[in-house]
């Protein structure tokens, strides 16, 4: 009897599809109590090529983003209990074990769980950083409002109900976070679970890096039009970083200044301000990562200075222009 559903949506994922499924088909949970269902997302590549050597089910449609992938498969789906994750994520052996264990509690409709990287890049070091500070902020939280589809589980019977994923986003961006908020703000309980955990390749270049942190600000305003209380607060996101990039658009004005009047102090109590609001994240980071502490700083700058970016050219477009997304956004 299929009790649990794993949805994965694919899109030229031929270079790490084979890992995903491999990983996902050696579970230490019965075979037989759950399928693995592969969206092709119109892919270009071998990605239906290498699915077809696994015992999965693939399901083809053209291109149009992993939020209408996600939802296609859970409407063929089978499992009470429905998993996400990406084709680019090998899940740990456990991880449907851990997935599922939280819904013991009928209370419980969603679950978070974590990434991990054996990656040896600065930048990707850093990045699971950035996410172990933000895990060990919902760790302290008996439920959670921010669920991402890395490695999310729901029951299905409610994904359902409430509409699934919002399929106006056009590309992995922040239609996860917004679909647990909405579920949030119902007062569904979700719960985060450290013990189900995927490996993942995070950006390797730092510009890789600030493009994909230019795109989350840049949809994050769309997010913020529907539930605008989570500016002030969610379960996931450090209150350090929103004053870091409040301080870095405040910097911009008061660099101006600088340079052409002469007023220093400005600029000077601003960059201090930053460096302050860092402090946490540096020293906890040099204690697990010397070298990713040291920069950390810097890298803390140029992440917000993204951020900005893709919130300032989403607020012209979704709220001056009042821009309607496509899928060609």
């Amino acid at each position: 009897m299929i009790e649990v559903s794993i949805v994965v949506p694919a899109y030229n994922a031929g270079g790490t599809i084979d890992a995903c499924l491999t990983g996902l088909l050696t579970q230490s949970v019965p075979r037989e109590g759950y399928e693995v269902i592969v969206v092709d997302d119109g892919s270009g590549d071998e990605t239906r090529e290498i699915v077809g050597k696994h015992d999965v089910r693939l399901i083809d449609q053209p291109h149009q983003g992993p939020a209408v992938a996600r939802n296609r498969g859970v409407a063929e789906a089978r499992g009470e209990i429905v998993l996400f994750t990406d084709a680019d994520c090998v899940p740990t052996e456990d991880w449907i074990a851990e997935m599922v264990r939280p819904f013991d509690d009928p209370e419980v409709v969603g679950v978070k769980g974590v990434y991990l990287t054996q990656q040896s890049g600065i930048v990707p070091r850093f990045v699971q950083c950035e996410y172990e500070e933000r895990y060990d902020r919902m760790a302290r939280r008996r439920r959670i409002d921010f669920v991402d589809t890395y490695a999310a589980g729901y029951r299905r019977s409610v994904f359902v109900a409430e509409g699934g994923f919002d399929v106006r986003y056009p590309n992995a961006s922040v239609e996860d976070q917004e679909f647990s908020f909405r579920l949030a703000e119902r007062g569904y309980r979700m719960v985060f679970n450290p013990q189900a955990a995927v490996y993942h390749r995070h950006p390797r270049t730092l510009g890789t890096y600030l493009k994909r942190k230019f795109n989350i600000g840049y949809w994050k305003v769309m997010v913020l039009q529907r539930h605008p209380q989570k500016a002030v607060r969610d379960s996931h996101t450090p209150q350090s970083l929103k004053i870091q990039m409040g301080v870095v658009f405040l910097l911009i004005p008061v660099v101006a200044l600088a340079l052409l009047r002469g007023l220093m102090l400005p600029a000077l109590v601003a960059v201090i301000f930053f460096l302050v609001s860092v402090v946490p994240f540096a020293a906890k980071t040099l204690l697990k990562d010397p070298l990713v502490g040291v920069v950390s700083p810097l890298l803390l700058f140029v992440r917000s200075v993204a951020l900005i970016l893709g919130v300032m050219k989403g607020s012209w477009d979704f709220l001056f222009h009042r821009k309607v997304a496509t899928r060609d956004a």
